[in-house]
């Protein structure tokens, strides 16, 4: 069985409804594949919910959906291994560190990783959609 590791990306569009991969991130992150991520989108996933929503009780939400993947065994945490890798990755690929390490925490997990980045991720083939997993 396939284990997917979502990015932020994927996390924040399970929260919001108007974001057109809602229903897909929704049904991944509540079906029974398993699924991880790295411990980055504790701050990503708040970041967002504060910063861009103003919504506090959003930011609550999403770091309990971060909190449950961690509980079932599906956080990756940051080391130097890992973030050596994601900073080739960067180097490479043209990435942010940030994208860098979860595709660097995909492949350390031998996971596929799961995005709604389409322009830096998705399209050059690094993930996939939230779509392409449940569709």
């Amino acid at each position: 069985m396939t284990t997917w590791l979502v990015d932020a990306s994927v996390l924040l569009s399970r929260e919001d409804a108007d974001d057109p991969n809602h229903p897909d991130a929704r049904r991944l992150l509540e079906g029974s594949s398993p699924v991880a991520t790295l411990d980055l989108a504790y701050y990503e996933v708040t970041n967002v919910a504060i910063r861009r929503w103003g919504d506090s009780q959003a930011a609550t939400r999403l770091r309990g959906v971060v909190a449950a993947i961690e509980e079932d065994g599906g956080l990756i945490r940051a080391n130097e291994s890992l973030l050596g890798a994601a900073a080739n990755l960067a180097s490479t690929h043209g990435l942010s560190g940030y994208d860098a390490a979860y595709v660097a925490a995909a492949s350390a997990a031998g996971a596929r990783l799961v995005s709604c980045d389409v322009r830096n991720l998705v399209s050059v083939g690094l993930a996939v959609s939230p779509g392409a997993v449940v569709g």
